[in-house]
C-alpha cells in the first residue's frame, strides 16, 4: 500500500523525501498512522533498487532549511522521480485492483485517493466491491442488534448503533458515487456532511 501511494505521488510530480512524507500523511492520514521516516526511506530504497524510482528531477515544491527536520540530514533534500518502469508498475497496480482493495478501510482509501488516475471501469469495480463489503457488515450488525440488543449495556448498545449508522452512511455515499460513475459524470463535492440520519437523544444514565 505504501509503495503504491509513493508511486502514485511521484507519478504526479518529483518530490524530495520531506515533501513526499507530508503528501503521504495527508493522503493516508485518515486510514493509517502518520508515515515515519523509518518506514518511508526503506521503501524508497526498495523501489529504487527495483528500478521503479530514481534520484533526480525538480520537485514541485522546495523545502526551506527550517522545513527539513534535522534528524533527516541530507536525505531530506534528495529528490525522487518515477521511472518508465515505475509508471508501468503504477498503471498495473491501478488496473489490477482486487478484493484486497475494498476489503479494508486502508486499501480502499489509498486506491480512492488515486481515482483521478484510474479508469472508470476499475473505479466502478472497486466501488461496487466496497459497497458489497459494507452492506455485508451492515447486515451482520443489524442481525446482531436484533438478537442481542436487550443483553447489552447502554454504552455498548450506543457503540453498535453508531457503527451501524456509519455503515448506512457509507453505503449511501458509495451508491451516489456508483450512480455518477455509471452516468459518466464526476462526483459532486459537498462541503457539509450528510445530515439525513435521525439524531438520537444522549445516553440516559
Amino acid at each position: 500500500m505504501l509503495e503504491f501511494a509513493i508511486l502514485g505521488l511521484l507519478h504526479e510530480s518529483p518530490m524530495h523525501g520531506y515533501e513526499l512524507r507530508k503528501q503521504l500523511t495527508a493522503k493516508l492520514g485518515a486510514f493509517r498512522a502518520a508515515i515515519s521516516y523509518g518506514s518511508l526511506y526503506p521503501t524508497l530504497r526498495r523501489l529504487q533498487s527495483a528500478g521503479l524510482i530514481a534520484e533526480g528531477g525538480e520537485p514541485a515544491t522546495r523545502a526551506t532549511n527550517e522545513e527539513v527536520p534535522l534528524l533527516s540530514g541530507r536525505r531530506g533534500r534528495v529528490v525522487y522521480k518515477i521511472t518508465a518502469e515505475g509508471k508501468e508498475r503504477f498503471q498495473e497496480l491501478l488496473g489490477s485492483a482486487g478484493p484486497e482493495t475494498y476489503d479494508s478501510e486502508a486499501g480502499f482509501g489509498v486506491h480512492f485517493a488515486f481515482f483521478a488516475s484510474t479508469d472508470r471501469a476499475t473505479r466502478l469495480r472497486i466501488l461496487e466491491g466496497r459497497r458489497r463489503r459494507v452492506e455485508e457488515r451492515r447486515e451482520g450488525m443489524r442481525e446482531f442488534l436484533s438478537r442481542a440488543a436487550e443483553r447489552l449495556d447502554a454504552y455498548t448498545l450506543e457503540l453498535q448503533r453508531h457503527g451501524l449508522e456509519a455503515c448506512e452512511r457509507e453505503v449511501r455515499w458509495l451508491e451516489e458515487l456508483i450512480a455518477h460513475e455509471r452516468s459518466g459524470k464526476d462526483p459532486k463535492i459537498t462541503s457539509q456532511p450528510s445530515s439525513d440520519l435521525p439524531r438520537r437523544s444522549p445516553l440516559k444514565e
